[in-house]
């Protein structure tokens, strides 16, 4: 993905300001997922010490709460596996978008004096998409091109569904 954009991302604004756009500086996704995959085991580990040290004491509601120690752990352990699960099978789609010599990146629209999406085009763009998947609704690259319309729209819970279609539907195909 290149960072710089040309004239199209307020190109005209630079030649009349003279500056450079500011590049932005990403962190390594998965750099970040192993960091804080390790500072949750710790803690993990930290909390299951606590756990079994509450259930060793001789009143039963330290013993009640020892088990509610261990327990909740176990809980965000499976919705963090679920979330990680979500974001590789995302990954995936738009590894099989980018081999398939799809489009996956978001369109460049243009965009206000604020730096905010000209909301116009972001709803053209998103009407397009929408109405790919009205005609095939089978077809999980459609979703996924939704999803990203949903996102630029800023509505993360429908992009979030969206995706969670695209991934359904690829499943389907095989």
């Amino acid at each position: 993905m290149s960072e710089d954009r040309g004239d199209e991302g307020g190109g005209a604004e630079r030649a009349a300001t003279g500056l450079e756009p500011v590049r932005s500086r990403r962190a390594n996704p998965l750099l970040l997922t192993a960091v804080l995959l390790a500072a949750m085991t710790l803690y993990y580990f930290l909390i299951a010490w606590r756990g079994f040290y509450l259930l060793m004491e001789d009143r039963w509601i330290l013993k009640v709460l020892g088990v509610a120690v261990l327990v909740l752990p176990l809980i965000s352990v499976q919705v963090v596996l679920a979330q990680l699960r979500f974001g590789v099978s995302c990954q995936l789609l738009a590894i099989g978008m980018r081999e398939a010599r799809l489009f996956t990146e978001a369109p460049v629209l243009p965009r206000l004096p604020s730096g905010q999406l000209d909301r116009e085009a972001t709803d053209a763009w998103f009407d397009r998409q929408r109405s790919v998947v009205e005609r095939a609704p089978q077809d999980w690259r459609a979703w996924f091109r939704l999803a990203q319309a949903y996102d630029l729209a800023g509505d993360r819970k429908r992009a979030r569904e969206a995706i969670r279609t695209a991934i359904e539907k690829s499943k389907q195909r095989g």
